[in-house]
């Protein structure tokens, strides 16, 4: 985990955010300015309340004895969404109602590390720099063209219960940016998967990403060595180089509608809602909204 959050580089005015913790530098704009200190991991940690470890192994390997998986041989190949070379299979994907999750190659496969099931896990290998928006506070951009359906970056933080975080949330003043997501699954048999990530204090280049209700990444929960997954940014189309990335924090990008994971705001709401700068010939004027988070989480037996 990065212990600095940002370093000079050898160019003048260069400066890198990850304190080296990344295997691409992430570059920051302008020279001079950094955004408020947080502790830079480039994948998610267990949260304060210790519910959930994302580094425990829990799933089996598969015995493939060869350099690279593939189905229907491959037992990780047949739970999930699979890639393609180089990245996400999207044709697929267009036509189902949720997006599918993707289960990679773990550390007990016999398969080796060069296997294209294994993607997420190798972290970020695009160059982005965080910079300063006019009006959306700091923002990520690509500092190379990047094909659509090409893995982008995890949005990596604290994995939280749902009481912790929806603690967190409450006790966070308007003004205040909330970096917390969370994530629904619908499984097969009707249950509901939640994951809760926070990159509030402990977090990577993924924290910085704006919202957009036209984005051009969408986010797939990617599961490694457990059902905690990794919650993967792909790029949903061509993206040129300077191009700003942004993906829907409300969840209906790629999903079908009332997938996502907004609800209408009461009246009283409305008051919290911080106004969308998304620029978008659709844009909602305001930043998508889950009260669940709001709500008083269930007390303990």
């Amino acid at each position: 985990m990065g212990a600095r959050l940002w370093r000079r580089g050898r160019g003048a005015g260069m400066a890198e955010l990850s304190g080296g913790s990344e295997a691409v530098a992430v570059a920051l704009w302008p020279p001079g300015e950094a955004p408020p200190a947080f502790q830079y991991s480039p994948e998610s940690v267990a949260g304060a309340d210790g519910e959930l470890d994302p580094t425990e192994v829990t799933f089996p390997g598969c015995s493939c004895c060869r350099s690279s998986c593939a189905p229907p041989e491959c037992p990780c190949l047949s739970r999930g969404h699979n890639y393609s070379s180089p990245g996400l299979w999207l044709a697929e994907r267009e036509q189902l109602p949720f997006s599918r999750p993707v289960f990679e190659c773990n550390s007990l496969c016999l398969c080796g590390e060069g296997c294209r099931n294994r993607l997420v896990q190798r972290g970020l290998r695009l160059r982005l720099q965080v910079f300063r928006t006019p009006r959306k506070g700091w923002g990520v951009r690509a500092l190379q063209p990047v094909p659509r359906g090409s893995f982008v970056c995890e949005y990596a933080g604290e994995v939280l219960g749902l009481a912790e975080a929806q603690r967190r949330v409450r006790a966070q003043s308007p003004q205040e940016p909330n970096y917390i997501i969370a994530v629904r699954e619908h499984l097969h048999d009707g249950r509901v998967m939640e994951t809760f990530v926070d990159p509030t204090r402990v977090g990577n280049v993924g924290r910085f990403l704006n919202h957009s209700c036209e984005p051009n990444l969408f986010m797939v929960p990617v599961r490694v060595d457990s059902m905690v997954p990794k919650l993967a940014l792909f790029a949903a189309a061509d993206i040129s180089a300077g191009e700003e990335l942004t993906y829907d924090y409300s969840g209906r990008f790629h999903n079908a509608p009332g997938a996502g994971r907004e609800h209408n705001p009461l009246e009283e709401e409305n008051s919290l809602r911080k106004p969308c700068y998304c620029g978008s010939r659709s844009c909602a004027s305001f930043l998508p909204w889950d009260s669940s988070l709001f709500s008083t989480p269930a007390s303990s037996p």
